[in-house]
């Protein structure tokens, strides 16, 4: 719990599970509307956001199951998909959004760039839309250069 600023709407994950680097990640209004309301609802007592049997955090087949619950729930059982692709729709989304690939790096707590690489991908009219700028760029000759 001590890891979460609302206010500022972070979360400092001091340790990463598989490269033991800290970093922070960002929280959007929605996740931080959704965690708000859930602050209300949990055990204060807790030291963890999530939390199992105890005073455990939630482990990952917990988390795993709920997650497939609310999946079957929403008619959407029948998908692959899991609590990991999670996290690549996100590094996916932002960077169709604009947010620079080293950026996210940092954010999804990669060393490197190439794994970054493999959680994102870019859309059709994302590449789309990057070819025609770069393209009304070089069409106005605003790309200087030799090529030789």
């Amino acid at each position: 719990m001590r890891d979460v600023d609302l206010k500022e709407r972070k979360v400092h994950l001091m340790e990463g599970e598989k490269n033991n680097m800290g970093r922070v990640v960002y929280l959007s209004d929605d996740a931080a509307f959704t965690l708000k309301r859930w602050f209300k609802w949990r055990d204060p007592e807790k030291v963890f956001i999530f939390y199992g049997k105890g005073d455990a955090p939630m482990c990952y087949s917990t988390a795993r199951c709920r997650f497939k619950k609310y999946l079957n729930e929403a008619g959407l059982g029948h998908r692959s998909y899991t609590v990991h692709s999670l996290r690549h729709t996100m590094a996916s989304q932002l960077l169709n959004a604009g947010m620079p690939l080293d950026g996210l790096r940092q954010l999804l707590g990669h060393q490197d760039v190439e794994i970054t690489r493999r959680y994102a991908r870019l859309t059709d009219k994302t590449r789309e839309e990057e070819y025609f700028r770069a393209m009304a760029k070089i069409e106005k000759g605003e790309i200087d250069g030799d090529y030789r």
